[in-house]
């Protein structure tokens, strides 16, 4: 079956080309068929060449406008989560920074405890006073009430106690138990 030759129903056969109207022929029927008062004068302004030639320009610079949008859509896609890395990464290295610095600070009071604790006379005090240690020869006093002061000078005598005699021994030990630090 050759190409073309067959035609369906409702098809027309094309027309020659030497029979189809021109494109000056149609703008004068065009111009002929405008009337000066009619909405059909737009149209055949635009239909003539110049109107033809502005909507062409108008055109290009409508698509122009539009490129340039979608490029800038694409640049703002393209850079917005690279410059949210950013700012986060510096926010990020500032708060380490500041992390650094105080653990700076740290390091350095530790070295210098630490420097304290070289020192004989120091580690003899915090053994005297931490852990109540005596030289040889030394007797340690621990005072258990400090409230209590006796400006007389004379020994001060406990009252005898009225309770029985399990009890002072329990709130004795319970008195020993107890850090001086916490009395």
């Amino acid at each position: 079956m050759a190409r073309g030759s067959s035609r369906g129903p409702g098809s027309s056969p094309r027309r020659p080309a030497s029979s189809r109207p021109t494109s000056r022929a149609r703008a004068t029927r065009a111009a002929g068929a405008a009337q000066p008062g009619s909405g059909r004068a737009a149209a055949i302004a635009a239909a003539s060449w110049r109107g033809r030639l502005t909507a062409a320009r108008g055109n290009r610079r409508t698509v122009r406008r539009v490129a340039f949008g979608v490029v800038l859509l694409f640049l703002v896609v393209l850079v917005a989560p690279t410059l949210r890395a950013y700012v986060q990464q510096k926010s990020d290295i500032s708060a380490m920074r500041d992390k650094v610095a105080q653990q700076k600070v740290t390091v350095e009071e530790l070295q210098t405890e630490q420097a304290r604790w070289e020192d004989p006379a120091y580690v003899e005090q915090q053994a005297r006073t931490r852990l109540k240690f005596v030289k040889v020869g030394e007797k340690s006093y621990t005072v258990i009430d400090p409230e209590v002061r006796d400006t007389t000078g004379s020994i001060a005598h406990s009252p005898k106690s009225t309770g029985p005699w399990y009890d002072t021994i329990w709130s004795s030990m319970q008195a020993a138990d107890v850090p001086a630090n916490r009395r």
